[in-house]
């Protein structure tokens, strides 16, 4: 049902009655005054609005009776429903154009209600269908396939997941990307960060699809699984590259599962009886950066530290520091492990 709330329609006539030198009533569409400029009025029958509702045409009195005052009352229709009336007290004459504007802002003001509903409804069954999806095993019913379908989604092909990755809000994409959103399947999720995952089923348009969020979103990280017939291994795989990526940050923002199975294995393996000694830097942006550096370096002091841009004794200073709040020092190679192993369990 269109229609508005006596919020809403009291504070339209609120905002009106600043411009217009009359007093303004909205009714709904049962002729119950919900919003007017006397407030003793709000709940109570409109004769006017109901005769207008009855004939579906402007009703206007002429005189002030003993249940209606002088005015214009004009009904509020909306794709071929009427929803409301507005009603303006004063002689129909002077009134008549003020109440023209009122019913049409009243009515684009329904309209769009309804418009920003609809769309929040189908953003509502999107992420339903996506959970659907993501958690499904085995095959696909009839119904599911069917569904899927209204995405442009065919659950009879295999699919490679791409996950992005944003470091902060959604990001404005240039008419481009914006047109491959479109026409792919590509699914919201608000995470830490904003991610959209984009399923694409033809393997030859990776690699370009890749390439153009890149040129408008360079910050972006983005994890590719395997193609696979099913989606929910798709997003496991590129979830867990995800994983991966943002807690070691090589150089390259782009991941792809078959190229880290193993480190996704080894993320998960249960090697630690204690607390994880890498959340004792959680709290020391520099140490974890530095120990990043100092995997992705092999252990080279002096790549390392030009790679951070600090001097060798800075940098002998933070492993040692690393090494006291940790227990483990990163110069020792089966120690460096154990911290690697750390830093990659504390994003699962």
């Amino acid at each position: 049902m269109l229609q508005l709330s006596e919020k809403q329609a009291q504070d339209i006539v609120d905002k009106m009655m600043q411009d217009i030198p009359y007093n303004i009533n909205i009714m709904n569409e049962q002729g119950i005054i919900i919003g007017s400029g006397q407030k003793e009025r709000v709940g109570t029958i409109h004769q006017g609005a109901v005769r207008a509702l009855t004939t579906g045409d402007r009703v206007e009195v002429w005189q002030d009776g003993r249940l209606e005052k002088m005015g214009t009352n004009e009904p509020i229709r909306i794709n071929h429903q009427y929803v409301g009336v507005i009603g303006i007290s004063g002689h129909p004459d002077e009134v008549r154009p003020f109440c023209n504007i009122v019913r049409t802002t009243v009515s684009l003001l329904i309209e769009q209600r309804n418009q920003l509903e609809s769309l929040a409804h189908e953003a509502s069954r999107k992420k339903a269908f996506l959970e659907r999806l993501l958690a499904h095993s085995g095959s696909y019913s009839q119904k599911i396939r069917r569904e899927a379908a209204q995405y442009h989604i065919d659950l009879q092909l295999p699919t490679v997941l791409l996950y992005i990755r944003f470091p902060h809000e959604a990001p404005d994409f240039g008419t481009e990307t914006s047109r491959v959103f479109l026409q792919l399947p590509s699914f919201s999720m608000e995470e830490d960060g904003h991610v959209q995952l984009i399923l694409i089923q033809s393997e030859s348009d990776v690699d370009s699809i890749i390439q153009l969020v890149h040129q408008e979103q360079p910050q972006a990280f983005i994890s590719v699984s395997r193609r696979d017939a099913s989606i929910a291994i798709c997003y496991e795989q590129a979830r867990s590259a995800m994983n991966i990526l943002l807690a070691l940050r090589p150089a390259a923002p782009l991941i792809r599962y078959d190229d880290v199975q193993f480190l996704v294995r080894f993320s998960t393996a249960n090697l630690v009886r204690h607390n994880n000694v890498v959340s004792k830097l959680e709290d020391t942006a520099d140490l974890l950066d530095t120990l990043r550096s100092f995997i992705h370096h092999n252990g080279s002091m002096s790549t390392t530290a030009e790679d951070l841009n600090i001097h060798r004794n800075t940098l002998q200073y933070r492993l040692k520091r690393i090494q006291t709040l940790t227990g483990k020092d990163p110069r020792n190679w089966l120690e460096l492990i154990e911290l690697t192993h750390g830093l990659l369990a504390s994003y699962q």
